[in-house]
């Protein structure tokens, strides 16, 4: 008897530990799966993203989820985070001197780059030589990529959900990811219904990002004639009314909340599971900018509950 004592002693001990390491965040990535997004048509992608009450909750790439060692919008960084879990790859595209299109945020290269000046007064070349700093400003050996050597590299492995900048063509977007075939792992980010209406009567068949903030939001885009499988609802980056959520849910949309700023601050500062909370009350996506951390509470939350996907391999 003392003997069977001892080891429910033990293995209560052993759970509470790892529970706490857990909660702190100090655990190693022992969930990690090394899984990747593998979708071969855009019908997959449609299929994928449309919600329905056994979705698989995933996490967002801010900027491609830079770390220490690791800068935004670098195609190492995408490698990086993807080999810990599935994942969408948030990145943003600029257009250059030379009308190619590169992977930067800012319209300036100072923050991220040991170049200067502005993105669009230089050529490709003159892009590719310059080195890329991580979030710390320590200088990397990663170079800027372009929009097509990310598409390429991303297929069968990660979905990617372009932040396409101001004065960026669409078309030129389209073209890029139809000339990588990689309609079935691309989502174009809009910020508007009409924005929204463009993307699709230029491209009827891709999906697109659009925010969905209040009823109003929902019926502007069905008014433009956009079909409810083309789409993933941005709902904010706070957490939404539940009416909205079940109301977006009902129309067999997938929402993604932005946990990026005040949100990650309060999971940084009050425990990561918060972001399991969110999951369970409505969110599908966890835009954010700490994706290991968001992912670890993801990875246990979706082991607890069992939850599988054909297209996650």
């Amino acid at each position: 008897m003392p003997k069977k004592i001892n080891l429910f002693l033990f293995l209560t001990f052993v759970t509470v530990f790892l529970a706490a390491c857990f909660r702190n965040g100090t655990s190693t990535d022992v969930l990690a799966n090394n899984k990747n997004l593998n979708l071969k048509t855009v019908e997959e992608l449609y299929q994928f993203l449309t919600y329905d009450e056994n979705r698989y909750p995933l996490i967002s790439l801010h900027r491609g989820g830079p770390t220490t060692g690791y800068p935004e919008n670098a195609i190492e960084t995408f490698a990086f985070n993807a080999s810990y879990r599935p994942a969408i790859v948030e990145c943003d595209v600029q257009l250059t001197k030379d009308s190619a299109l590169i992977l930067m945020h800012d319209s300036r290269l100072e923050r991220t780059t040991n170049g200067s000046g502005k993105v669009d007064e230089k050529t490709k070349n003159e892009l590719k030589n310059l080195r890329l700093k991580d979030p710390n400003g320590k200088l990397t050996p990663y170079r800027i990529p372009t929009l097509e050597e990310a598409l390429a590299w991303g297929k069968g492995k990660v979905i990617f959900t372009l932040d396409v900048k101001q004065g960026v063509p669409y078309d030129l977007v389209i073209r890029a990811i139809r000339n990588q075939k990689s309609e079935s792992n691309t989502v174009i980010i809009t910020y508007s219904a009409n924005q929204a209406a463009v993307v699709h009567n230029l491209a009827p068949d891709l999906m697109l990002s659009a925010p969905i903030k209040n009823v109003s939001d929902l019926l502007r885009l069905n008014d433009r004639d956009i079909p409810d499988n083309r789409l993933v609802a941005f709902i904010g980056t706070s957490e939404a009314e539940k009416s909205l959520i079940d109301l977006i849910h009902g129309h067999g949309i997938m929402c993604i909340l932005g946990t990026l700023g005040n949100l990650d601050k309060q999971a940084k500062q009050k425990g990561d599971q918060l972001y399991a909370r969110f999951i369970e009350n409505g969110a599908d996506i966890l835009s954010t900018d700490r994706p290991l951390e968001a992912g670890r509470i993801l990875d246990f939350y979706i082991k607890k509950r069992n939850i599988t996907s054909k297209f996650i391999q």
